[in-house]
């Protein structure tokens, strides 16, 4: 069957009209060129323009604010983000500067024990201090070695700077110190200087005192005061402290001798157990306690004078 296409030829009308418009606009552009800027065609061309800005400003406004917003909702979530994650690494630096400042307290001690088992030449084990009496009528400690590790019920017990109790009972790994400062306790005692003898008792104010002391003995403050031995309840020639304070004169029987004690309950953490020891060790030892003793009154000092 054969195929009938339409004449799709343009009529003699439309190809008239179309040269009309060409012509025309080749006029028109011709006359805008020429004409200048009071010309009609370039007034129309003004005001189409003004009447169409309008709708191109409010357009572009809404779009900008769009595009604002959306800028503004992921700062806000950046910011969020930010400031969870900031938070975050806030709480590991602080946790990480605690944990530091622990290492370095613990390796300060544990250096003073190894200074202090150095200058005795102390043969003992060292212990960290894991439970404390509640009330001064009982002032003791317990520590994490006991029977298994050698303690055994009398040995001396020290502290960085000297004597600070004794064991006076044991479990297979743990044992309970009565420190030097409670009133139970009684550690026979001696003067460096003069070797005079007495007994250091403790009291419910925590004040060591020397007692039984002959009253024609000189004593001074600054006194170095040690174990002596005697009785076998301490190791001798061990630091208990330096006299602080002499209340009489010498002659009167009545006289009252304050001694420091070596460290306070709270401040205990870590102390040798001893076996045995020398006393070689004992006047750089009372040095130290000199100058620890003075800069904690200097701390105090100026703490009260704010």
């Amino acid at each position: 069957m054969a195929l009938n296409f339409k004449d799709n030829e343009k009529t003699p009308t439309g190809r008239a009209l179309l040269i009309v418009l060409l012509v025309l606009s080749l006029v028109l552009v011709a006359t805008y060129s020429r004409e200048d800027e009071t010309g009609v065609l370039h007034s129309v061309q003004s005001a189409v323009q003004s009447m169409v800005a309008p709708l191109k400003f409010v357009g572009a406004s809404a779009g900008a604010a769009a595009e604002g917003l959306g800028d503004a909702v992921e700062d806000f979530t950046a910011t969020e983000e930010t400031l969870n994650a900031l938070k975050e690494q806030n709480a590991a630096l602080i946790e990480l500067i605690a944990q530091s400042e622990e290492y370095r307290l613990e390796a300060e001690r544990l250096q003073a024990l190894l200074d202090l088992k150095d200058a005795y030449d102390i043969d003992g084990v060292s212990a960290r201090v894991v439970g404390r009496s509640t009330d001064a009528w009982n002032q003791t400690v317990t520590i994490d070695v006991g029977s298994e590790d050698g303690v055994e019920t009398g040995l001396t017990v020290m502290g960085a700077y000297g004597v600070i109790g004794q064991v006076i009972s044991t479990a297979p790994s743990s044992a309970t110190v009565r420190l030097i400062t409670d009133p139970q306790s009684g550690a026979a005692a001696m003067l460096q200087a003069t070797r005079a003898e007495g007994v250091v008792r403790g009291s419910l104010n925590g004040l060591l005192y020397l007692e039984n002391v002959e009253a024609d003995v000189q004593v001074a403050v600054g006194d170095i005061v040690l174990t002596s031995g005697l009785g076998g309840s301490y190791t001798r020639g061990l630091l208990i402290g330096l006299v602080v304070s002499v209340d009489g004169k010498q002659g009167d029987s009545s006289r009252r001798i304050v001694v420091s004690p070596n460290e306070t309950v709270s401040n205990l953490e870590e102390v040798i157990v001893v076996f045995s020891a020398k006393s070689k060790g004992v006047s750089s030892l009372a040095s130290q306690l000199e100058g620890a003793s003075n800069s904690q009154d200097s701390s105090t000092q100026e703490g009260g004078d704010e």
